[in-house]
């Protein structure tokens, strides 16, 4: 302590080298003192309370009793008992969790070569079974889907979705059903997204405009944009207005600081959905949640877009108009809020009860999963072109024989979709999907699953199997060409070589809205620019390294040199 207190004291002056008034030290030298005592406190738990706890765990381990005779439902149909999934070895306390490492879609596929399509992990104190295949995932999706049709408890849903009062987190039950048929009737359905053509195509003109204004900024007239930025502007301005309408849009995401504020609550809330706290899986450790800022964010997060979304509804329902019989999913206007409104009003008619509440967490479930898992979708397309200049040439070709862009023309572009599958096959935007739990044991390719226990399909790892499908690891839109040996594979579910949308009661009903914003911004981009990595240096110098997050970005950006196109 005094050789600590001697390298700190020089600090006790002013930045003129002034000494500081007492009071000043005295609260310096407090700062100091919590400042050992949270290092003194750190110490002690890696130095004692770890090696104890695991000490005492296998104390525990060794001693228990023999487990009592298995309950008759945890039995197969033949009377036996099934195995619970193979499982690497791993430490006391901490479980697999340092298994894990800074990607875990591609460290649990390593460990799915070694143990098995269908392996048990424990991470912290969650038991976690992770489904590397599609026989295991049409196990789980479809033939005992109902089993796996509920939600593990979410700490991060609990508090950013009113009690996950949402559709993705919401515990399976009569709420869930609900809420499901809400958003895939009214607000997801075919005619509803092909309202919203006007906007994806406004919006794909003005991501053109920032594009030539990025690339002017170097007074080159080439100068490399950093178009993953520009991409989730896109994504962002097209979800906004689909959510809560061109005018709320605009007051949400202007240009000011206002608007730069609000842009951030929004991303804070997108990173936050998809962190885990430590507290969820080593309860000991909860303080940790506290020390590094995380509970204070989320308080913070959570009281800003309660805030807006407040501000947003009122303004909705202070000019709202009669609803006519044939506003019903008739292709209008009207904005997600607008909708939701109208079937709380018309809630004894339409079948749904939705509170205030419940209409905030589905608005901000459409957040969480239109704007960073579409995004990173497109930035993975034009990475891809960008190091495959032959298909990229391709692709341009067919854009631009259609003289225009516009949806009805981009419908019939077939090798923009085997691109846009291609691109889903490879980079999951979610590649591990969101975690499914059952109510009772089950079971998935013989093997018990306990009741509770998380399950996790590795949706990257299955897209990339080399026992489904060839070159697994390479880039080929051919593939999926009416003429292509996966013609028929799809991404809506039926297939289960390939569920980016996952498939069953739980596959994402917001499917068909972002396959439209996709395929609008790629042909846009294709149609109005040339492409090349920055630098010059040829297509593999573009570094496409991955960083996970709620969705998988690529970690140093996607900066590229747009040259236009001029018919």
């Amino acid at each position: 302590m005094d050789a600590y207190m001697a390298i700190v004291t020089p600090s006790l002056t002013s930045c003129g080298g002034e000494r500081l008034s007492e009071s000043a030290v005295a609260r310096q030298t407090t700062y100091m003192a919590l400042s050992l005592a949270a290092v003194a406190a750190l110490l002690l738990t890696v130095l004692v309370v770890l090696p104890l706890s695991a000490y005492l765990l296998l104390r525990i381990s060794v001693n228990k009793p023999p487990p009592s005779p298995p309950p008759p439902q945890a039995a197969g149909g033949d009377g036996r008992r099934r195995p619970l999934p193979p499982s690497p070895r791993g430490l006391p306390v901490l479980g697999h969790l340092h298994l894990l490492g800074s990607l875990p879609h591609r460290s649990l596929r390593s460990l799915a070569r070694a143990h098995g399509p269908v392996m048990l992990l424990r991470l912290g104190r969650v038991p976690a079974v992770v489904v590397s295949s599609a026989a295991g995932a049409e196990e789980v999706m479809r033939a005992r889907d109902l089993a796996f049709a509920s939600r593990p408890r979410s700490a991060m849903a609990d508090r950013l979705l009113y009690g996950s009062r949402d559709v993705a987190f919401a515990p399976y039950g009569e709420y869930w059903r609900q809420a499901r048929r809400v958003c895939a009737v009214h607000l997801l359905s075919a005619r509803r997204v092909a309202s919203f053509r006007r906007v994806r195509e406004q919006e794909a003109a003005a991501l053109v405009c920032r594009i030539n204004k990025a690339a002017a900024a170097g007074g080159s007239g080439s100068a490399p944009v950093e178009l993953a930025e520009l991409l989730a502007e896109y994504a962002n301005a097209v979800v906004t207005r689909a959510a809560v309408g061109d005018e709320c849009a605009r007051g949400l995401f202007d240009s000011g600081e206002r608007g730069r504020k609000q842009r951030k609550v929004f991303t804070d809330f997108q990173t936050l959905i998809g962190t885990e706290p430590v507290e969820e899986l080593l309860p000991w450790l909860g303080w940790v949640d506290a020390a590094r800022g995380l509970d204070a964010k989320v308080r913070r997060t959570f009281q800003a877009l309660d805030g807006l979304l407040d501000k947003v509804i009122h303004d909705h329902r202070c000019r709202r108009r009669p609803r006519n019989d044939g506003d019903a999913d008739d292709g209008d206007r009207r904005d997600f809020v607008d909708v939701l409104l109208d079937v709380q009003e018309h809630d004894k008619e339409i079948g749904v009860q939705l509170g205030t509440s419940e209409i905030k967490a589905i608005i901000l479930d459409m957040f969480a999963a239109g704007t960073d898992t579409t995004s990173t979708a497109m930035e993975w397309a034009m990475a891809e072109l960008v190091t495959h200049p032959r298909a990229m040439r391709k692709l341009q070709d067919e854009i631009r024989a259609a003289a225009t862009v516009d949806e009805g023309r981009i419908s019939q572009l077939r090798y923009l979709k085997a691109v846009v599958k291609e691109t889903l096959r490879l980079h999951v935007p979610v590649p591990l999907l969101v975690p499914r739990g059952p109510a009772a044991d089950a079971e998935i390719l013989g093997y018990r699953v306990p009741a509770r226990t998380r399950v996790v399909i590795n949706a990257w790892a299955i897209g990339r199997d080399p026992a489904a499908w060839d070159d697994a690891e390479e880039f080929v839109p051919e593939r999926f060409l009416p003429d292509g040996p996966a013609a028929a594979v799809d991404y809506r579910g039926l297939d289960f070589r390939f569920v980016p949308f996952g498939a069953g009661r739980r596959g994402c009903p917001g499917l068909g809205l972002a396959e439209a914003s996709i395929e609008m911004a790629l042909a846009t981009l294709l149609y109005h620019f040339d492409w090349e990595a920055a630098g010059g240096a040829g297509p593999s110098s573009l570094d496409m390294t991955e960083m996970s997050g709620l969705a998988v970005h690529i970690k140093s950006g996607l900066p590229l040199v747009a040259k236009p196109w001029i018919p």
